[in-house]
């Protein structure tokens, strides 16, 4: 592993050139490689280890024809390259586990009938493993339990494979049956077309991902916009200009910037206005929402946010429920100002 110093705390990845492609294509060369679930993850993973030269199979239950239909059209073939959830399980010797974490619970005891000596448990969440006593996914000892966790959505661990970029990802090994689990971890994470992979464990990657999501990367965000629009409105800023100075402008400029060359950098590229005002108010912000980060850390690590998701994602209406709360975020005022901003980019123009 390459030793990266990390803000002066050196950590050790794993660089595409030291474990290259090829070397992953020998390690999976007997490996039959089953996705379960063609949800978010499933696809993207699939997709990229088939082009990369991987053996690989979908499990997806028929009577879901929604995803069914989505596998058939990306080019599964039923009784070749799409199966039911357990005959994949049967004909695999790498179990991607990728359907939903609710779904998870739900499958576990048709995926561990079928589960054989020597084959691979692999999670992209550390979510079922970690919080077991809620989930009752128990792997067998004669299997090996392995993980690597995309750090983006699926749509974009497909894009940016097709560009050739590819998704950092964090990996782990919770159990080693096989005396084979890490080269088989290091080896899939670079097929599905990692850009880096670096070391976690399944209790540290479910606690920062869930933080991460119900923060930074969507819940607090959307909810700080959502604060920040209704206060311009609030003092009489039409939408157009409350939507641009909240979203717009962040989504279009300035994180861009961040992504080029860090936060310091974003600010020295601004208006000196601007740089003394962002200054002296990250300190308010960050004291304001350091108790709710907080509280919402105890809450993934007690297990507390697990039981939420799993509750809300078993029930009969969920989806229902799903829509109603996305059509309520959709139809606000806010984001249908968005939807007006965004069809006056130059690059709609010629779209009209």
């Amino acid at each position: 592993m390459a030793k990266i110093n990390f803000g002066g705390v050196v950590e050790q990845v794993v660089m595409r050139d030291e474990f290259p492609l090829a070397k992953a294509q020998e390690v999976l060369r007997n490996e039959t490689v089953a996705v379960l679930g063609y949800g978010v993850q499933g696809p993207a993973q699939s997709l990229n280890m088939k082009d990369n030269g991987i053996r690989v199979i979908i499990g997806q239950a028929k009577e879901d024809k929604f995803y069914w239909d989505k596998a058939l059209k990306d080019g599964w073939v039923p009784g070749k390259t799409l199966f039911p959830i357990e005959e994949a399980v049967r004909r695999g010797t790498i179990i991607q586990y990728l359907v939903s974490d609710a779904a998870q619970k739900i499958l576990w005891s048709k995926v561990k009938a079928n589960l054989k000596k020597g084959d691979a448990l692999y999670f992209s969440h550390g979510f079922s493993i970690v919080y077991k006593e809620q989930t009752s996914v128990i792997p067998p000892d004669y299997v090996d339990v392995i993980m690597v966790a995309p750090k983006g959505s699926g749509a974009s661990v497909r894009a940016n494979f097709l560009a050739g970029s590819g998704i950092n990802s964090s990996f782990a090994v919770f159990q080693d049956a096989t005396g084979r689990a890490q080269d088989r971890t290091l080896a899939i994470g670079i097929a599905i077309g990692s850009g880096y992979l670096f070391p976690t464990t399944f209790e540290n990657e479910v606690h920062s991902d869930l933080t991460g999501e119900r923060g930074v990367l969507m819940g607090a965000l959307a909810g700080i916009m959502e604060a920040q629009y209704n206060l311009l409105r609030k003092h009489g800023h039409t939408p157009s200009e409350a939507f641009n100075e909240t979203v717009e402008e962040l989504t279009q400029s300035l994180i861009r910037l961040v992504d080029q060359n860090g936060m310091d950098w974003m600010y020295a590229n601004c208006s000196t206005t601007a740089q003394r005002g962002a200054l002296d108010w990250r300190h308010q912000f960050r004291k304001a929402v350091e108790p709710v980060f907080d509280w919402l850390y105890e809450s993934v690590v007690s297990g507390e946010q697990t039981r939420i998701v799993i509750e809300a994602n078993s029930a009969k209406d969920y989806k229902k429920k799903l829509d109603a709360e996305l059509k309520e975020m959709r139809e606000s005022e806010m984001w249908r100002a968005g939807l007006a901003v965004r069809s006056l980019r130059p690059e709609n123009w010629k779209k009209k």
